[in-house]
């Protein structure tokens, strides 16, 4: 049997399966990634990524921050692939219990996915950090400078975890509440790299572990089942 008839079968036979997704679902939808040759941190600005996305950069220069965030992370024209899609119809199907992801950028809701618990959080929820009013993607994306509340002229932050920030509480929970009772996992599109996301995948017992990357991972040796291809097309032939 080979790989993608044995991934059929277990996807077939399983009655509850968890998705723990990083970037490179996203990049087949065109939404560039942080680490690949072209990705994020491969292009020239005047600071690296890692220190313009940090909490302490965000307070110290906001205005640089932003110029940064609506070039680079602000991106509308994405639209959800096959990856997106089948899992949204497996939980439609009630087969998929979660989409775990370290994604921001909202492609599982727009596919159809209703539990979707986000580690790094979303650029389409934003509030003021003096008031808490919320402001939508839209909004962000058409302002200028450092976003300010039309309420009471706060800065408005993004709902994204930036580095030294801690990640909520209560999506790690429930992340945590899935992947302890699903019967299937499966990691796709990422390296496993960022931490302390990567960790959750110690939290599973269940009986089948699949990683769906087009690079190694840490976790191969212990996988049942490892393809090493393009995400969106394995979850096509499903």
């Amino acid at each position: 049997m080979d790989t993608m008839e044995k991934l059929k079968e277990i996807v077939e036979k399983s009655s509850s399966i968890v998705f723990f997704g990083g970037a490179g679902v996203s990049t087949e939808s065109g939404i560039p990634d942080f680490r690949s040759v072209d990705g994020l941190y491969h292009q020239q600005w005047e600071y690296p990524p890692e220190t313009i996305l940090s909490h302490s950069f965000f307070m110290r220069r906001p205005e640089e921050f932003y110029r940064f965030y609506r070039a680079k992370m602000l991106c509308d024209t994405a639209k959800p692939n096959m990856a997106h899609k089948k899992l949204a119809q497996l939980e439609a199907e009630g087969k998929l219990t979660a989409v775990i992801t370290q994604n921001i950028d909202n492609l599982h809701q727009m596919a159809g996915s209703k539990k979707v618990l986000e580690l790094h959080g979303s650029v389409y929820r934003n509030h003021c950090m003096d008031c808490g009013e919320f402001y939508d993607f839209a909004y962000m994306k058409n302002s200028q400078g450092v976003p300010r509340c039309q309420k009471c002229g706060g800065i408005i932050k993004p709902d994204v975890v930036l580095y030294e920030e801690a990640l909520d509480s209560r999506v790690l929970t429930e992340s945590v509440s899935a992947i302890q009772e699903a019967q299937t996992m499966i990691i796709g599109g990422t390296s496993l790299s960022v931490y302390p996301a990567a960790s959750l995948i110690d939290y599973f017992k269940g009986d089948h572990l699949i990683v769906i990357n087009r690079d190694k991972t840490p976790r191969d040796r212990i996988a049942d089942l490892v393809i090493n291809e393009s995400i969106g097309e394995v979850f096509a032939k499903i």
